[in-house]
C-alpha cells in the first residue's frame, strides 16, 4: 500500500509540474507587457517548481514546506496585482483587502521561519514538536486567509465581468481548501493523512486546465472554452472532490468510531454510492447542473454555436430521421430549452391555428386545440414568445389546464404568423427570461422558413400533378378531335350508303376501334396512370400500317407500299404516331391526293414514311414550330399531333424526321429500332 501511495504522490505532483510549466511558458511567449499576465506566470512556474520538488522528494523534504510558502506567496501577489488593476482597485476603497493581504503575508513569513528552525533540532525535543505544532496551526490560519480573500475578491469583482474569473478563483479556492483539510486531519491524525497527501498531486494536476480555461479571455481568445468541455471537466474535478472527501471521511471515522470503523465507513459508502446512482442519471440532476453551469461559469445562457447546429441537424436529416419535417421542427425548437415535448400548430383556413403535430407529447391530446383568429392576429403584430404563467388569461382552456404547457413560440416568415410551436415545461422549471425570448424568437422565424418552403414545395407539387393532368387532357382532347372527324364522316356517309353490306360491316368495325380508343383516352386520364404504355417488343410493322390505312380509307386514298423487317415497338404507340402523321397529311392534302405510308430498312433502323404531296410547310415553321406544342397553322387545331408523336418515338428509342417544301408536301420519317435476328426468327 505504502508503495502504491508513494507512486501516486510522485508521479501526480510531476504531471502537475507538466501541466503548470507548460501553461506559465505559454503565457509568457505572449510577450505582453500586462503586469497580471506576468504575475500570473510567475505563480505557475513556481507551482510547477514546487511540485516537481515534491515528486523528486516528497513531502519530508526540508524545502518542501518552504516551497508551498513561497508557491502561496506568488498567488497571493498575483491576486493583490489583480485587485490594484483590476476593475476592483478602479471603483472602490481596498483598505479592508489589503490588511487581510498584510496578515497572511506575515502568517507566510512566520511560517518559512517556523519550517526552517524546527528541522534544526532534535525530533525528541519538546521545542521541535511544539514548532511543527505551531506550523501546522500557521499553514491552516494561511489557507483559511486565503480563502477569505479569494471570496473577497470575487464578491468585489463587478458581476459582469466575473465570468472573466471565476474558474481562476475556484482553482484556487479548491487548492486552499484541500490543503485547510489535509493539515488539519494531519493535526488530530497525524498518521491518517498518507492518503491525503498522494492525492494532492492529482488534485493539482486538474486545477491545471481548470485554470488555463479561466484565463481564455486574457488569452486574446487563443483559448476558448466549450460549455460540454466545462461539464465535464466539472464533472470530473467532482469525482475527485468526492474520492478527498471520502478519504477524509474515512480518516475521521477511524478516529472517531473505533473498533466500529469499518462498519461505519462501509455503510456511509454504501449510502453515497446508492444515493448518487439515484440522483445522477435522472434528468432533473442533469439539467440542474446545466444550469447552474451555464448561471455562474458563462455570461450567457445559451452558447449559440452549438444550438444553432443541433437546431439545423436535427431538421435538415430526413434520410436518418423518418419523422416527417413538422415533428423534426418542433423537436429542434424544444431542444433549445430541455423541454420534454412540444406541440406544432399551423394556420387553418379561418385564420386561426389548429393542430398539426406534436413531439413527445403524451396523454390524450385536446380535439379542439386551436387558437383563435384575435390571438393569432395579437401574435402576428407583436411577434412575442408568450410566458404561459403570466398570459393564461388571453388562451384557451385546454392551453391553460394542462400543466405542461410552459411557453408558446411564434413562427413568423415575412411577417405573416404561419403557426406556433406550444413548449413542454422543463424538468428543471424556471422563468422565461430575455435571452429565452430572443433565442426562440430567432428559432421560431427559421422554423418558419422551413415550414413555409416545405408547404411552397408542396403546392408546387399539387400544381405539378395538376399540369400533368392538364398535359394529358390536351393530349385527350386532340385525340377527341380526329375521332370526332372519322365519326362525322361516318354519319355523312351513313345517309348514303346505309343499305351496303359492306359499308355496315365497316360501320360496326369503325365504332368498335373508336369505343375502344376512347376507352383508351379515359384511362390515360386516370392520376393513377401515366400515359405508361406496353413496353417495346418486336412487331411487324406492315399488319399495323394496314389496319390504320383501312380506318381512313373511306376518307381519303390512303397507299400502303414496301416492307420493313420487325422493330422494337410499342404497337400502341406506334399507332398512335402513325394516326396523328397521317391525319396531318390528309388535313394538308388535296381530296384527290392519296397519302402514301411507304415501309423500308437501313442498317440500324425499320422506317416509316408518310408522305403526301399537300401544302406543305417552311423550313422556319418546321424548325421553330412544328413541334411546339399549342402551335398549330390549322383553324381550330390543337398543335398537339406532331409533339406528341415525337415525344412517343422517342420513348422507344426512336426519332421523327421531317421533310418539307411549300406546295410541294412533306414527308415524315419515323425510325424504330431493329429487332434482333434471334428474335425475328422466333417470330417467324
Amino acid at each position: 500500500m505504502g508503495v502504491l501511495l508513494q507512486f501516486i504522490g510522485d508521479w501526480g505532483h510531476a504531471l502537475a509540474a507538466v501541466l503548470f510549466a507548460a501553461l506559465g511558458i505559454f503565457l509568457l511567449r505572449r510577450r505582453e507587457e500586462a503586469i497580471e499576465l506576468r504575475m500570473l506566470a510567475g505563480a505557475l512556474l513556481l507551482t510547477s517548481c514546487w511540485a516537481l520538488y515534491v515528486s523528486f522528494g516528497g513531502v519530508s523534504k526540508p524545502l518542501s514546506g518552504v516551497g508551498e510558502s513561497i508557491r502561496n506567496a506568488a498567488w497571493l501577489l498575483a491576486m493583490f496585482v489583480m485587485l490594484r488593476r483590476g476593475p476592483v482597485g478602479r471603483t472602490g476603497p481596498i483598505g479592508a483587502v489589503a490588511a487581510v493581504y498584510a496578515a497572511v503575508a506575515g502568517l507566510l513569513l512566520l511560517q518559512t521561519f517556523t519550517d526552517l528552525t524546527w528541522r534544526q533540532l532534535p525530533v525528541d525535543s519538546d521545542l521541535h514538536h511544539a514548532l511543527v505544532t505551531g506550523s501546522l496551526i500557521l499553514r491552516m490560519m494561511t489557507a483559511i486567509g486565503s480563502l477569505l480573500l479569494v471570496h473577497q475578491l470575487y464578491t468585489a469583482w463587478p458581476s459582469r465581468e466575473r465570468g472573466r474569473v471565476a474558474l481562476l478563483f475556484g482553482a484556487l479556492a479548491a487548492m486552499w481548501t484541500y490543503d485547510l483539510n489535509l493539515y488539519a486531519i494531519r493535526y488530530f491524525a497525524p498518521d491518517q493523512v498518507s492518503e491525503l497527501y498522494a492525492l494532492r498531486g492529482l488534485l493539482m494536476a486538474l486545477l491545471a486546465p481548470v485554470i488555463a480555461v479561466g484565463m481564455r479571455k486574457d488569452m486574446a481568445g487563443r483559448l476558448q472554452l466549450s460549455r460540454t468541455l466545462t461539464v465535464q471537466s466539472l464533472s470530473i474535478f467532482a469525482v475527485a472532490l468526492y474520492v478527498v472527501v471520502i478519504t477524509a471521511a474515512a480518516v475521521l471515522i477511524e478516529l472517531i468510531a473505533g473498533p466500529y470503523a469499518r462498519l461505519v465507513e462501509i455503510g456511509a459508502v454504501f449510502f453515497t454510492a446508492v444515493t448518487a446512482l439515484v440522483l445522477l442519471p435522472s434528468p432533473q440532476m442533469r439539467a440542474l447542473w446545466k444550469v447552474q453551469v451555464a448561471k455562474h461559469f458563462f455570461q450567457h445562457r445559451y452558447d449559440y454555436r452549438t444550438e444553432w447546429m443541433r437546431f439545423g441537424e436535427t431538421i435538415a436529416r430526413p434520410g436518418e430521421d423518418p419523422a416527417p419535417l413538422s415533428q423534426r421542427v418542433a423537436k429542434a425548437v424544444a431542444d433549445i430549452t430541455d423541454s420534454p415535448a412540444a406541440m406544432l400548430l399551423l394556420r387553418n383556413e379561418q385564420g386561426g391555428l389548429a393542430f398539426e403535430t406534436h413531439w413527445n407529447w403524451t396523454g390524450d391530446l385536446p380535439e379542439a386545440a386551436t387558437l383563435s383568429p384575435d390571438l393569432v392576429a395579437r401574435l402576428e403584430e407583436s411577434g412575442w414568445v408568450l410566458d404561459l404563467a403570466n398570459h393564461a388569461p388571453a388562451l384557451p382552456d385546454w392551453v391553460t389546464q394542462d400543466g405542461r404547457a410552459w411557453a408558446l413560440a411564434p413562427l413568423i416568415h415575412y411577417r405573416r404568423l404561419i403557426g406556433a410551436i406550444l413548449l413542454a415545461r422543463p424538468p428543471i422549471d424556471r422563468r422565461l427570461d430575455w435571452e429565452d425570448f430572443d433565442m426562440l424568437r430567432a428559432a421560431g422565424r427559421q422554423a418558419a422558413t422551413y415550414i413555409s418552403e416545405a408547404q411552397g414545395q408542396q403546392a408546387l407539387d399539387d400544381a405539378q400533378r395538376f399540369d400533368e393532368f392538364n398535359r394529358r387532357f390536351a393530349f385527350i382532347a386532340h385525340d377527341i378531335k380526329n375521332l370526332v372527324s372519322q365519326l362525322s364522316l361516318l354519319s355523312r356517309n351513313a345517309e348514303r350508303h346505309a343499305d351496303n353490306p359492306e359499308f355496315r360491316a365497316d360501320m360496326v368495325l369503325t365504332l368498335r376501334e373508336s369505343v375502344g380508343k376512347m376507352n383508351d383516352m379515359l384511362a390515360r386520364l386516370s392520376q393513377h396512370n401515366k400515359g405508361r404504355r406496353e413496353e417495346p417488343r418486336p412487331m411487324v410493322l406492315r399488319d399495323l400500317l394496314d389496319q390504320v390505312a383501312r380506318t381512313r380509307v373511306r376518307q381519303h386514298p390512303v397507299h400502303v407500299t414496301g416492307a420493313a423487317p420487325m422493330a422494337v415497338a410499342d404497337p400502341a404507340r406506334v399507332e398512335q404516331i402513325v394516326t396523328h402523321l397521317m391525319q396531318n397529311a390528309i388535313d394538308a392534302s388535296p381530296p384527290d391526293s392519296p397519302v402514301e405510308l411507304r415501309l423500308s430498312t437501313d442498317d440500324r433502323a425499320a422506317i416509316v414514311e408518310i408522305i403526301d404531296k399537300g401544302t406543305g410547310m417552311s423550313a422556319e415553321y418546321v424548325r421553330r414550330d412544328l413541334f411546339k406544342p399549342f402551335s398549330s397553322s390549322k383553324a381550330g387545331g390543337f398543335g398537339l399531333g406532331a409533339f406528341e408523336a415525337r415525344s412517343l418515338a422517342e420513348a422507344m428509342g426512336g426519332r421523327i424526321e421531317v421533310e418539307s417544301q411549300p406546295g410541294l408536301g412533306s414527308r415524315f420519317t419515323l425510325r424504330l429500332p431493329l429487332a434482333p435476328r434471334i428474335d425475328t426468327e422466333k417470330a417467324a
